[in-house]
């Protein structure tokens, strides 16, 4: 069954143990986890807190850099991905979201090569833990800082080099879904999909994600949702809203609106 997620960078300002507290007082059945608040709070409490509140965790985001444009070697980046894998683990999340990392002074089969290797080298451990290593595609308009993956063919040509089952993709909906006839390639990538992202925007991204509240931008969330829904998709829907329209003061009906928007497009026919 379809299950709502919210991303902790929706809620950028509070912390890990607020997110918490606040999705379960919401109702909001699942949290998708950002290493960053992780960190800052600590995984055993993390795990703690999480145990309490009976929030599941959609995900954890993100391993990945392994093109070394933030500055870290590939080496230390495959060895951060691991403890990522082992954070993953201990939240009891079946999906981790990677991002390879900008293109930077590579040739660009070069850059591929070293995702490709990353992944397989990430993915024997992966398999022990069942966990999916899912690739984000970001716009270019906003995402190139991330990764040089910025299209979906793009994408999918790492992930069928990889081939194996737990190499999936991240279909985020704000940064796919500017792409021309998407709605009419559900249906060829659903078994590649292993998190949906619920993302809107008034226009294309330039320079920086300015997202906004789910169905007053200009992508096609229904159709994308339906086309998803049609072949089967039942996983996460996780919510990622970020911006500069976010403001703190407005979460609460932030998550409230996230949790309307999710009922009209997923759990209505």
């Amino acid at each position: 069954m379809a299950t709502l997620s919210v991303n902790e960078t929706t809620t950028f300002r509070w912390s890990f143990q607020e997110d918490v507290i606040r999705y379960a007082n919401a109702a909001i059945p699942a949290i998708g986890v950002w290493r960053q608040k992780l960190s800052d709070c600590g995984l055993t409490k993390a795990v703690e807190l999480l145990k309490r509140s009976g929030l599941k965790v959609s995900h954890l985001f993100w391993a990945g850099g392994f093109t070394g444009s933030d500055g870290r070697s590939y080496r230390e980046s495959v060895e951060d991905a691991t403890e990522a894998l082992r954070s993953a683990a201990a939240l009891g999340t079946q999906i981790l979201t990677v991002c390879s990392g900008a293109r930077g002074g590579h040739t660009y089969n070069h850059a591929r090569r070293l995702i490709q290797s990353a992944l397989k080298e990430l993915l024997p451990l992966a398999e022990q833990w069942g966990i999916t290593l899912a690739v984000e595609p970001m716009h270019a308009g906003c995402g190139r800082e991330f990764t040089f993956l910025n299209t979906l063919e793009e994408t999918l040509m790492v992930l069928e080099a990889v081939g194996h089952p737990l190499a999936k993709l991240v279909f985020d909906t704000y940064h796919l879904g500017h792409t021309p006839g998407i709605v009419d390639q559900i249906p060829q990538i659903a078994p590649k999909i292993a998190l949906v992202q619920l993302g809107d925007g008034r226009a294309e991204p330039a320079g920086e994600q300015n997202r906004c509240r789910l169905g007053e931008g200009v992508l096609p969330l229904k159709e994308m949702v339906t086309a998803l829904k049609s072949v089967g998709y039942e996983g996460y829907y996780d919510v990622e809203l970020i911006g500069e329209e976010f403001e703190p003061r407005d979460y609460e009906s932030l998550l409230e609106h996230a949790k309307d928007a999710f009922d009209k497009l997923v759990t209505q026919p």
